[in-house]
């Protein structure tokens, strides 16, 4: 068996309308995905409403090609009163192989936020 052991928080195929102008998946795209990830890890670890308040850190140490599968990991790197500070890893695989590249990695600060969109501490629970 290939491939990352983790569990990716998300999974995608680069498509032709995620390209820049040189032919390559555009890097914003990458944050993007990247940002769907960690969002979806501090929506269900603070089970609830989670806003990015900053995405720091970021690079693309590889590039990746249309059809490729994007693999977005994610991990709790820090807690806070009302944030949690998450990092996110991004891994392309080609689309007719088993080749995997690192693509991208960065770091996104989330809110907690309750029903009346106010910051609320990372222990409160609400659905």
């Amino acid at each position: 068996m290939t491939g990352d052991s983790r569990t990716p928080f998300i999974r995608v195929t680069a498509m032709p309308t995620d390209l820049n102008p040189y032919g390559g998946v555009f890097g914003g795209w990458l944050m993007s995905q990247m940002a769907l990830g960690a969002g979806s890890l501090a929506s269900r670890e603070g089970r609830g409403k989670a806003v990015v308040v900053s995405a720091t850190e970021f690079a693309f140490p590889g590039a990746m090609s249309v059809g490729d599968e994007l693999s977005v990991y994610c991990a709790i790197e820090a807690t806070g009163n009302t944030s949690l500070t998450i990092s996110a890893e991004a891994i392309a695989r080609e689309r007719n192989g088993d080749a995997e590249t690192k693509v991208g990695r960065g770091t996104f600060k989330f809110v907690l936020l309750d029903e009346n969109d106010r910051p609320r501490a990372v222990a409160e629970r609400w659905a």
